[in-house]
Protein backbone atom coordinates (compact mmCIF):
# COMPACT_ATOMS: atom_id res chain seq x y z
CA UNK A 1 0.00 0.00 0.00
CA UNK A 2 1.30 3.45 -0.85
CA UNK A 3 1.53 6.01 1.90
CA UNK A 4 0.44 9.64 1.81
CA UNK A 5 3.53 10.20 3.90
CA UNK A 6 6.96 11.16 2.46
CA UNK A 7 10.41 10.98 3.83
CA UNK A 8 10.56 14.69 3.34
CA UNK A 9 12.02 16.87 6.04
CA UNK A 10 10.20 20.00 4.92
CA UNK A 11 8.38 22.04 5.96
CA UNK A 12 9.51 22.44 9.58
CA UNK A 13 6.91 22.47 12.37
CA UNK A 14 6.18 26.17 11.73
CA UNK A 15 5.42 25.39 8.09
CA UNK A 16 8.61 26.93 6.70
CA UNK A 17 10.48 25.69 3.63
CA UNK A 18 13.76 27.44 4.41
CA UNK A 19 12.86 31.15 4.28
CA UNK A 20 9.43 30.57 2.75
CA UNK A 21 5.96 29.55 3.90
CA UNK A 22 4.70 30.08 7.43
CA UNK A 23 1.30 31.36 8.57
CA UNK A 24 0.91 35.04 7.67
CA UNK A 25 -2.78 35.35 8.58
CA UNK A 26 -5.04 37.35 10.91
CA UNK A 27 -4.64 36.08 14.52
CA UNK A 28 -8.17 34.55 14.68
CA UNK A 29 -7.20 32.14 11.89
CA UNK A 30 -4.11 30.72 13.65
CA UNK A 31 -6.03 28.27 15.91
CA UNK A 32 -8.26 27.30 12.96
CA UNK A 33 -5.20 26.42 10.88
CA UNK A 34 -3.72 24.58 13.84
CA UNK A 35 -6.87 22.44 13.99
CA UNK A 36 -6.48 21.58 10.32
CA UNK A 37 -2.79 20.70 10.82
CA UNK A 38 -3.56 18.49 13.80
CA UNK A 39 -6.46 16.74 12.07
CA UNK A 40 -4.31 16.20 8.99
CA UNK A 41 -1.49 14.67 11.02
CA UNK A 42 -3.91 12.31 12.76
CA UNK A 43 -5.55 11.34 9.47
CA UNK A 44 -2.16 10.67 7.90
CA UNK A 45 -1.34 8.24 10.68
CA UNK A 46 -4.74 6.52 10.54
CA UNK A 47 -4.67 3.43 8.30
CA UNK A 48 -8.47 3.63 7.86
CA UNK A 49 -8.24 7.16 6.46
CA UNK A 50 -5.42 6.21 4.12
CA UNK A 51 -7.24 3.12 2.94
CA UNK A 52 -10.45 5.03 2.20
CA UNK A 53 -8.47 7.66 0.29
CA UNK A 54 -6.48 5.12 -1.73
CA UNK A 55 -9.56 3.10 -2.64
CA UNK A 56 -11.19 6.26 -3.97
CA UNK A 57 -8.08 7.11 -5.96
CA UNK A 58 -8.26 3.66 -7.54
CA UNK A 59 -11.98 3.08 -8.05
CA UNK A 60 -13.31 6.64 -8.39
CA UNK A 61 -10.44 8.64 -9.91
CA UNK A 62 -9.07 5.73 -11.95
CA UNK A 63 -5.50 5.69 -10.64
CA UNK A 64 -2.82 4.87 -11.45
CA UNK A 65 -2.95 7.20 -14.45
CA UNK A 66 -0.95 5.87 -17.41
CA UNK A 67 2.59 6.94 -18.23
CA UNK A 68 2.30 7.16 -22.01
CA UNK A 69 5.24 7.07 -24.44
CA UNK A 70 4.50 9.79 -27.01
CA UNK A 71 6.07 8.02 -29.98
CA UNK A 72 5.01 10.40 -32.76
CA UNK A 73 5.94 13.52 -30.81
CA UNK A 74 9.31 11.91 -29.99
CA UNK A 75 9.97 11.01 -33.64
CA UNK A 76 8.89 14.48 -34.76
CA UNK A 77 11.39 16.14 -32.40
CA UNK A 78 14.17 13.62 -33.01
CA UNK A 79 15.73 13.60 -29.54
CA UNK A 80 14.80 12.44 -26.05
CA UNK A 81 11.98 9.96 -25.57
CA UNK A 82 8.96 11.88 -24.27
CA UNK A 83 6.58 10.31 -21.77
CA UNK A 84 3.32 11.94 -20.70
CA UNK A 85 1.95 11.40 -17.20
CA UNK A 86 -1.73 11.30 -18.11
CA UNK A 87 -3.40 13.24 -15.28
CA UNK A 88 -5.87 14.40 -17.94
CA UNK A 89 -7.42 10.92 -17.77
CA UNK A 90 -8.43 11.24 -14.11
CA UNK A 91 -12.12 11.65 -13.30
CA UNK A 92 -12.86 15.41 -13.76
CA UNK A 93 -9.96 15.73 -16.19
CA UNK A 94 -7.01 17.02 -14.18
CA UNK A 95 -4.71 16.39 -11.23
CA UNK A 96 -6.87 18.50 -8.88
CA UNK A 97 -9.08 15.55 -7.84
CA UNK A 98 -6.06 13.97 -6.08
CA UNK A 99 -6.03 16.58 -3.33
CA UNK A 100 -9.70 17.63 -3.30
CA UNK A 101 -10.68 14.08 -2.32
CA UNK A 102 -8.14 14.23 0.48
CA UNK A 103 -9.46 17.62 1.61
CA UNK A 104 -13.09 16.46 1.48
CA UNK A 105 -12.35 13.33 3.54
CA UNK A 106 -10.45 15.46 6.05
CA UNK A 107 -13.29 18.02 6.26
CA UNK A 108 -15.76 15.19 6.89
CA UNK A 109 -13.48 13.73 9.54
CA UNK A 110 -13.35 17.16 11.26
CA UNK A 111 -17.16 17.40 11.27
CA UNK A 112 -17.33 20.40 8.91
CA UNK A 113 -20.51 21.07 6.91
CA UNK A 114 -19.13 22.93 3.92
CA UNK A 115 -16.18 23.01 1.55
CA UNK A 116 -15.15 26.48 0.40
CA UNK A 117 -12.58 27.39 -2.25
CA UNK A 118 -11.40 29.65 -5.01
CA UNK A 119 -10.86 28.56 -8.59
CA UNK A 120 -9.17 30.04 -11.68
CA UNK A 121 -9.64 27.75 -14.65
CA UNK A 122 -12.46 26.04 -12.80
CA UNK A 123 -10.68 22.67 -12.61
CA UNK A 124 -10.13 22.91 -8.86
CA UNK A 125 -13.72 24.12 -8.40
CA UNK A 126 -15.10 21.18 -10.37
CA UNK A 127 -12.86 18.74 -8.51
CA UNK A 128 -13.88 20.13 -5.11
CA UNK A 129 -17.58 20.18 -6.05
CA UNK A 130 -17.16 16.56 -7.18
CA UNK A 131 -15.51 15.54 -3.90
CA UNK A 132 -18.18 17.43 -1.91
CA UNK A 133 -20.96 15.58 -3.73
CA UNK A 134 -19.18 12.27 -3.14
CA UNK A 135 -18.75 12.70 0.62
CA UNK A 136 -21.98 14.66 1.20
CA UNK A 137 -20.86 18.20 2.02
CA UNK A 138 -22.09 21.60 0.83
CA UNK A 139 -19.74 23.41 -1.53
CA UNK A 140 -19.15 27.09 -2.34
CA UNK A 141 -16.71 28.21 -5.03
CA UNK A 142 -15.48 31.77 -5.60
CA UNK A 143 -14.41 32.58 -9.16
CA UNK A 144 -13.32 35.80 -10.87
CA UNK A 145 -15.78 37.30 -13.34
CA UNK A 146 -13.28 37.02 -16.23
CA UNK A 147 -12.75 33.32 -15.54
CA UNK A 148 -16.50 32.72 -15.19
CA UNK A 149 -16.91 34.05 -18.75
CA UNK A 150 -13.86 32.22 -20.11
CA UNK A 151 -14.57 28.85 -18.48
CA UNK A 152 -18.35 28.60 -18.82
CA UNK A 153 -18.46 24.77 -19.12
CA UNK A 154 -16.70 24.41 -15.77
CA UNK A 155 -19.09 26.88 -14.11
CA UNK A 156 -22.04 24.82 -15.33
CA UNK A 157 -20.37 21.61 -14.13
CA UNK A 158 -19.93 23.02 -10.62
CA UNK A 159 -23.57 24.07 -10.51
CA UNK A 160 -24.76 20.69 -11.77
CA UNK A 161 -22.72 19.04 -9.02
CA UNK A 162 -24.64 21.10 -6.46
CA UNK A 163 -22.07 23.79 -5.73
CA UNK A 164 -22.83 27.48 -5.28
CA UNK A 165 -20.62 29.58 -7.59
CA UNK A 166 -19.87 33.11 -6.36
CA UNK A 167 -18.78 35.52 -9.13
CA UNK A 168 -16.10 37.94 -7.91
CA UNK A 169 -16.21 41.39 -9.57
CA UNK A 170 -13.48 43.17 -7.57
CA UNK A 171 -10.11 44.36 -8.96
CA UNK A 172 -8.67 42.22 -11.75
CA UNK A 173 -11.69 39.87 -11.49
CA UNK A 174 -9.50 36.76 -11.71
CA UNK A 175 -7.78 34.20 -9.48
CA UNK A 176 -6.15 36.52 -6.92
CA UNK A 177 -9.50 38.27 -6.24
CA UNK A 178 -11.28 34.91 -6.03
CA UNK A 179 -8.80 33.84 -3.31
CA UNK A 180 -9.29 37.15 -1.45
CA UNK A 181 -13.07 36.76 -1.59
CA UNK A 182 -13.04 33.12 -0.47
CA UNK A 183 -10.65 33.94 2.41
CA UNK A 184 -12.95 36.73 3.61
CA UNK A 185 -15.88 34.28 3.71
CA UNK A 186 -13.74 31.70 5.51
CA UNK A 187 -12.84 34.12 8.31
CA UNK A 188 -16.60 34.49 8.97
CA UNK A 189 -17.47 30.78 8.76
CA UNK A 190 -14.35 28.94 9.94
CA UNK A 191 -16.22 26.90 12.60
CA UNK A 192 -18.40 25.05 10.12
CA UNK A 193 -16.39 25.39 6.92
CA UNK A 194 -13.25 23.75 5.55
CA UNK A 195 -11.15 25.82 3.15
CA UNK A 196 -10.10 23.54 0.29
CA UNK A 197 -7.16 25.49 -1.11
CA UNK A 198 -6.57 24.62 -4.77
CA UNK A 199 -2.80 24.44 -4.88
CA UNK A 200 0.37 24.16 -2.77
CA UNK A 201 -0.17 27.75 -1.63
CA UNK A 202 -1.56 29.58 1.38
CA UNK A 203 -0.67 29.30 5.05
CA UNK A 204 0.69 26.12 6.69
CA UNK A 205 -0.45 23.28 6.60
CA UNK A 206 -1.84 23.70 3.05
CA UNK A 207 1.39 23.72 1.00
CA UNK A 208 2.45 20.51 2.77
CA UNK A 209 -0.95 18.84 2.76
CA UNK A 210 -1.76 19.48 -0.91
CA UNK A 211 1.77 18.33 -1.84
CA UNK A 212 1.35 15.10 0.10
CA UNK A 213 -1.94 14.31 -1.61
CA UNK A 214 -0.48 15.19 -5.04
CA UNK A 215 2.75 13.23 -4.54
CA UNK A 216 0.96 10.10 -5.80
CA UNK A 217 1.65 11.46 -9.32
CA UNK A 218 5.43 11.25 -8.95
CA UNK A 219 5.39 7.97 -7.02
CA UNK A 220 3.43 6.33 -9.84
CA UNK A 221 5.56 7.94 -12.56
CA UNK A 222 8.76 6.74 -10.87
CA UNK A 223 7.56 3.13 -10.72
CA UNK A 224 6.18 3.32 -14.27
CA UNK A 225 9.31 4.77 -15.92
CA UNK A 226 11.51 2.18 -14.18
CA UNK A 227 9.22 -0.55 -15.54
CA UNK A 228 9.20 0.89 -19.08
CA UNK A 229 12.76 2.22 -19.45
CA UNK A 230 14.65 0.31 -16.78
CA UNK A 231 16.09 3.59 -15.47
CA UNK A 232 15.05 6.93 -14.06
CA UNK A 233 14.15 9.74 -16.48
CA UNK A 234 16.76 12.34 -17.38
CA UNK A 235 14.32 15.22 -17.03
CA UNK A 236 10.93 16.08 -15.52
CA UNK A 237 8.84 18.99 -16.81
CA UNK A 238 5.65 20.49 -15.36
CA UNK A 239 3.86 23.82 -15.58
CA UNK A 240 3.86 26.04 -12.49
CA UNK A 241 1.12 28.47 -11.43
CA UNK A 242 0.52 27.82 -7.74
CA UNK A 243 2.54 24.67 -8.33
CA UNK A 244 0.52 21.63 -7.21
CA UNK A 245 0.84 19.47 -10.32
CA UNK A 246 4.56 20.25 -10.48
CA UNK A 247 5.32 19.44 -6.84
CA UNK A 248 3.15 16.33 -7.25
CA UNK A 249 5.46 15.03 -9.98
CA UNK A 250 8.73 16.36 -8.53
CA UNK A 251 8.51 15.11 -4.92
CA UNK A 252 9.36 11.45 -5.64
CA UNK A 253 12.49 12.49 -7.58
CA UNK A 254 13.97 15.29 -5.45
CA UNK A 255 16.69 13.01 -4.03
CA UNK A 256 17.56 11.52 -7.46
CA UNK A 257 20.01 12.68 -10.07
CA UNK A 258 17.22 13.92 -12.35
CA UNK A 259 16.98 17.34 -14.01
CA UNK A 260 13.75 19.04 -12.88
CA UNK A 261 12.15 21.93 -14.76
CA UNK A 262 9.13 24.08 -13.85
CA UNK A 263 7.52 26.18 -16.59
CA UNK A 264 5.86 29.51 -15.80
CA UNK A 265 3.77 31.62 -18.19
CA UNK A 266 5.56 34.55 -19.85
CA UNK A 267 2.17 35.42 -21.36
CA UNK A 268 2.25 38.18 -23.98
CA UNK A 269 5.56 39.74 -22.88
CA UNK A 270 7.74 40.35 -19.83
CA UNK A 271 6.11 43.75 -19.26
CA UNK A 272 4.27 44.12 -15.94
CA UNK A 273 0.69 42.83 -16.18
CA UNK A 274 1.38 40.78 -19.32
CA UNK A 275 2.82 37.61 -17.73
CA UNK A 276 2.69 35.53 -14.53
CA UNK A 277 6.34 34.46 -14.31
CA UNK A 278 6.59 34.71 -10.52
CA UNK A 279 9.79 32.76 -9.86
CA UNK A 280 11.48 34.29 -12.90
CA UNK A 281 10.73 37.96 -12.18
CA UNK A 282 9.19 38.17 -8.71
CA UNK A 283 10.79 38.85 -5.37
CA UNK A 284 9.97 37.59 -1.88
CA UNK A 285 6.85 38.97 -0.21
CA UNK A 286 3.63 37.94 1.53
CA UNK A 287 0.46 36.85 -0.28
CA UNK A 288 -2.49 34.72 0.83
CA UNK A 289 -1.00 33.73 4.16
CA UNK A 290 2.49 32.72 2.98
CA UNK A 291 5.91 34.29 2.45
CA UNK A 292 7.04 33.40 -1.07
CA UNK A 293 8.12 34.82 -4.41
CA UNK A 294 5.61 37.40 -5.55
CA UNK A 295 5.10 39.64 -8.57
CA UNK A 296 4.67 43.02 -6.84
CA UNK A 297 4.65 46.73 -7.45
CA UNK A 298 6.99 49.18 -5.70
CA UNK A 299 4.62 49.29 -2.70
CA UNK A 300 4.72 45.49 -2.33
CA UNK A 301 1.17 44.90 -3.57
CA UNK A 302 0.59 41.95 -5.93
CA UNK A 303 0.95 43.01 -9.58
CA UNK A 304 -1.69 42.34 -12.21
CA UNK A 305 -0.85 39.14 -14.10
CA UNK A 306 -1.81 37.50 -17.38
CA UNK A 307 -1.69 34.04 -18.90
CA UNK A 308 -3.70 32.40 -21.66
CA UNK A 309 -4.15 29.62 -19.06
CA UNK A 310 -6.48 30.69 -16.23
CA UNK A 311 -4.92 28.15 -13.88
CA UNK A 312 -1.47 29.77 -14.16
CA UNK A 313 -2.74 33.34 -13.79
CA UNK A 314 -1.44 33.95 -10.24
CA UNK A 315 1.08 36.51 -8.88
CA UNK A 316 2.41 34.18 -6.15
CA UNK A 317 3.67 30.58 -6.08
CA UNK A 318 3.87 27.72 -3.58
CA UNK A 319 6.60 28.30 -0.94
CA UNK A 320 8.29 24.97 -1.62
CA UNK A 321 8.91 26.08 -5.21
CA UNK A 322 10.51 29.29 -3.89
CA UNK A 323 12.74 27.12 -1.71
CA UNK A 324 13.62 24.75 -4.59
CA UNK A 325 14.50 27.72 -6.80
CA UNK A 326 16.88 29.22 -4.23
CA UNK A 327 18.39 25.77 -3.56
CA UNK A 328 18.89 25.44 -7.35
CA UNK A 329 17.29 21.98 -7.24
CA UNK A 330 14.65 22.97 -9.81
CA UNK A 331 15.19 25.18 -12.85
CA UNK A 332 12.29 27.54 -13.53
CA UNK A 333 11.82 28.68 -17.13
CA UNK A 334 8.97 30.26 -19.10
CA UNK A 335 6.74 29.61 -22.10
CA UNK A 336 4.65 32.29 -23.80
CA UNK A 337 0.97 32.26 -24.78
CA UNK A 338 2.05 31.71 -28.39
CA UNK A 339 4.35 28.80 -27.51
CA UNK A 340 1.62 27.19 -25.40
CA UNK A 341 -0.92 27.46 -28.23
CA UNK A 342 1.58 26.00 -30.67
CA UNK A 343 2.32 23.10 -28.29
CA UNK A 344 -1.43 22.50 -27.91
CA UNK A 345 -1.75 22.12 -31.69
CA UNK A 346 1.34 19.93 -31.98
CA UNK A 347 0.14 17.47 -29.34
CA UNK A 348 -3.36 17.43 -30.80
CA UNK A 349 -2.24 16.64 -34.36
CA UNK A 350 0.62 14.26 -33.52
CA UNK A 351 -0.82 12.34 -30.58
CA UNK A 352 -4.58 12.88 -30.66
CA UNK A 353 -4.51 14.49 -27.22
CA UNK A 354 -5.95 17.93 -26.41
CA UNK A 355 -3.94 19.19 -23.43
CA UNK A 356 -5.10 21.89 -21.03
CA UNK A 357 -3.54 25.27 -21.87
CA UNK A 358 -1.80 25.05 -18.49
CA UNK A 359 -0.16 21.72 -19.40
CA UNK A 360 0.63 23.05 -22.89
CA UNK A 361 3.28 25.27 -21.26
CA UNK A 362 5.09 22.10 -20.10
CA UNK A 363 4.71 20.50 -23.54
CA UNK A 364 6.23 23.67 -25.06
CA UNK A 365 9.34 23.26 -22.89
CA UNK A 366 9.66 19.57 -23.87
CA UNK A 367 9.45 20.63 -27.53
CA UNK A 368 12.33 23.07 -26.93
CA UNK A 369 14.46 20.68 -24.92
CA UNK A 370 14.04 17.20 -26.44
CA UNK A 371 15.84 17.83 -29.78
CA UNK A 372 19.03 18.77 -27.88
CA UNK A 373 19.03 15.59 -25.80
CA UNK A 374 20.30 12.14 -26.88
CA UNK A 375 17.79 9.58 -28.15
CA UNK A 376 18.74 7.30 -25.27
CA UNK A 377 17.44 9.87 -22.77
CA UNK A 378 13.90 10.36 -21.53
CA UNK A 379 11.65 13.21 -20.37
CA UNK A 380 8.49 12.90 -18.29
CA UNK A 381 6.01 15.73 -18.89
CA UNK A 382 3.14 16.10 -16.45
CA UNK A 383 0.07 16.35 -18.65
CA UNK A 384 -1.80 17.88 -15.75
CA UNK A 385 -5.19 18.36 -17.41
CA UNK A 386 -7.28 17.87 -20.52
CA UNK A 387 -8.05 20.69 -22.93
CA UNK A 388 -11.81 20.26 -23.29
CA UNK A 389 -12.34 23.34 -21.11
CA UNK A 390 -10.17 25.39 -23.50
CA UNK A 391 -11.44 24.44 -26.94
CA UNK A 392 -13.72 27.46 -27.54
CA UNK A 393 -10.99 29.81 -26.38
CA UNK A 394 -8.31 28.06 -28.48
CA UNK A 395 -10.54 27.98 -31.57
CA UNK A 396 -11.06 31.75 -31.38
CA UNK A 397 -7.29 32.30 -31.17
CA UNK A 398 -6.39 29.90 -33.97
CA UNK A 399 -9.12 30.97 -36.37
CA UNK A 400 -8.90 34.73 -35.85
Amino acid sequence: MTHIHHNTSLPDTEGNFGLYGGQHVPPPLIPVLQDVATAYKEAQNDPAFRQEYELLLRDYVGRPSPLYFARRLTEHLGGARIYLKREDLNHTGAHKINHTLGEALLAKRMGKKKLLAETGAGQHGVALATAAALVGLECEIHMGEIDVAKQKPNVVRMQLLGAKVVTVTAGGRSLKEAVDSAFATYVQEADTTFFGIGSVVGPHPYPMMVRDFQAVVGREARTQILAQEGKLPDCLIACVGGGSNAIGLFTAFLDDDVKIVGVEPSGKSFKPGEHAATLTLGKPGVIHGMFTYLLQDSAGNPSPVHSIASGLDYPGVGPQHAYLKDAQRVEYVTASDTEALSAFQTLATLEGILPALESSHAIAEAIKRAPHMPQSSSIIVNLSGRGDKDIDFVTERLVS
